[in-house]
């Protein structure tokens, strides 16, 4: 059996010109890295109006089984081109950090991935380290500002905005800056956050063009002054040299899939602490090239959906035709309390125990007024017993569903689930989880209990005051953005499948003024995740003549 990384090896890729020619793109739009992989301005589509249908992947709560969410998102938009559709893909870009973490890539995996995998895992074109470096710039500019005499009378103990690294490092989660005397700057506590989960991120992926990314930019809260004010880019003047930083890097990247179905693969903010969604002007890219555009909200419908929904769609007016729902068989055998050794054993009576947490999933589909459809993406060890549980357990449900084989068939093992989606009739609107007017910890509490399932959600007296802060400052209006585990409904990551008679405790707020939303921390949610005891990077190495090996 062919690794992941073997068989995008032995594709034969398109040249990239060819990729945006089909697309209708012209030349003169096209900036090429290489072979395979271009920027493309979106000046391109300026002039043309939204076309495509826009179908949401989104999952079941992640387990260590694996779901396949992002696989089943390249092997469905492949098999609308076979079908004749002018498809094309909308993903985020992955972290170095997961990939040397816990992933070892994330590209898709078998016969549905984008291409070429190594490079998009690994530094691509670039995007995340200008991100990154953009990031810092303000860092430095911030401290430098406080060493230079401190105009805007800021606080060190109220600085907010931390440095950041697209890298899993624990060791720097907390550090002290500024050590060594005078000459060195202001001695205070602060930190590192990784890459992906950083505002300038957040912000990138919701800016609709370069004069919106600098009005962004300006618009960042670092810290507070001595009376209390907020203090932002803008104040440091920094929002000019970041920009300029990120010109090119906001430009979608195009590859394409090993079918030759053409990808944006840009932005990638986390969904566990960000909103989780590729850029926007990738996404509207994509939507005035494209008839069907696939895209992803990250982990599942209570991040990353619900995100995807309550601030991206909110913000950018995006009606989706509608949600795909991907699970698997073991996955929901190990929310039915099957330890992940055992999960190989058939066991119908774990499945339909496990099924609560699928349900849940569906109810939160609709409660945005979408319609889900639920991709049942088959292992080789599934019988066809567990399978056709399954199938009971969703139609049930009065779910429309289909097994997802695009793993081991690419485009062809989703054929089924593009013919059901082509003939749905998708909605006209949304329905929003809280309204604009309510403040930051009534739009929270209302995500906690309608998504989570939750009682309610429980304020320390620190979040309280912060949330107090930000209604004084004119963002209350803001949507809310909870930083949480992904393994849970609840704030705790032991509590798998659907629990039941919980609350979420919400430990701090943090104004994200340039992203446009607040983020609401539950739990003990860390914005700098750290590597495991055998870390993805054990694998990952590279051959004398440069091929690379261990992505997976």
């Amino acid at each position: 059996m062919l690794t992941d990384i073997e068989i995008a090896h032995s594709a034969r890729t398109e040249d990239i010109d060819r990729v945006a020619a089909g697309l209708g793109i012209a030349p003169e739009f096209v900036c090429r890295y290489g072979r395979d992989k271009a920027k493309i301005d979106p000046l391109c589509v300026r002039d043309m109006p939204r076309r495509g249908r826009l179908v949401i992947v989104t999952a079941i709560t992640p387990t260590p089984a694996g779901e396949g969410k992002t696989t089943t998102l390249i092997g469905l938009a492949d098999a609308f081109r076979r079908l004749g559709k002018k498809s094309v893909i909308a993903m985020r870009e992955p972290s170095l950090g997961p990939c040397f973490g816990v992933k070892g890539g994330a590209c898709g995996g078998g016969w549905a991935q984008v291409l070429p995998m190594e490079d998009i895992n690994l530094h691509f074109t670039g995007d995340i380290h200008a991100i990154g470096a953009a990031h810092n710039l303000l860092a430095a500019m911030l401290d430098n500002h406080m060493y230079q005499g401190n105009a805007r009378d800021i606080d060190p103990a109220a600085v907010t905005f931390k440095r950041a690294m697209d890298m899993n490092d624990r060791a720097l989660r907390r550090i002290t800056a500024g050590l060594g005397g005078k000459s060195n700057g202001v001695e205070r506590e602060s930190g590192f956050e990784i890459t992906t989960a950083s505002e300038v991120m957040a912000l990138f992926c919701l800016s609709r063009d370069l004069a919106d990314l600098k009005r962004r930019l300006a618009r960042i809260i670092v810290a507070f002054d001595r009376k209390g004010e907020p203090v932002t880019c803008g104040d440091l003047q920094a929002e000019g040299a970041m920009a300029a930083l990120l010109k090119d890097a906001i430009k979608p990247n195009l590859v394409q899939s090993i079918e030759g179905t053409p990808a944006f693969v840009h932005g990638g903010p986390f969904a566990n602490i960000a909103h989780g969604c590729n850029s926007l002007i990738a996404t509207e890219t994509a939507l005035r090239l494209g008839d069907w555009v696939v895209t992803e909200g990250g982990f599942g419908s209570d991040l990353g959906l619900e995100k995807f929904v309550n601030i991206k769609c909110r913000k950018a007016s995006l009606v989706p035709h509608a949600a795909v729902l991907v699970a698997t068989v073991r996955a929901v055998k190990y929310h039915g309390g099957v330890a992940r050794t055992e999960l190989s054993r058939p066991d119908t009576a774990a499945l339909e125990r496990g099924f609560d947490n699928v349900r849940k999933h569906i109810e939160n589909v609709r409660s945005f007024g979408l319609e889900p459809f639920v991709a049942v993406n088959r292992f080789p060890g599934d019988t066809p017993e567990e399978l056709e549980e399954l199938g009971r357990l969703l139609a049930a449900e009065q779910v429309r569903w289909s097994l997802s084989e695009v793993h081991a068939k690419g485009g062809e093992g989703a054929l089924e689930l593009a013919r059901l989606l082509e003939e749905h009739e998708g909605p006209e609107s949304l329905r929003f989880t809280y309204e604009d007017s309510l403040s930051v910890t009534e739009k929270t509490d209302r995500v906690t209990r309608q998504i989570y399932g939750a009682k309610r959600a429980l304020f320390s007296p620190r979040a309280l005051e912060q949330a107090e802060q930000i209604e004084k400052a004119g963002l209350g209006r803001l949507p809310v953005c909870i930083a949480k585990t992904q393994y849970s409904f609840s704030d705790d990551p032991a509590l798998i499948c659907r629990p039941r008679d919980f609350e979420v405790n919400i430990s701090g707020f943090k104004p994200c003024g340039g992203a446009g939303f607040v983020v609401a921390y539950a739990g003990k949610i860390l914005t700098m995740p750290g590597l495991p005891k055998e870390p993805a990077a054990c694998r990952i190495t590279v051959s004398d003549d440069g091929v690379i090996d261990g992505l997976f």
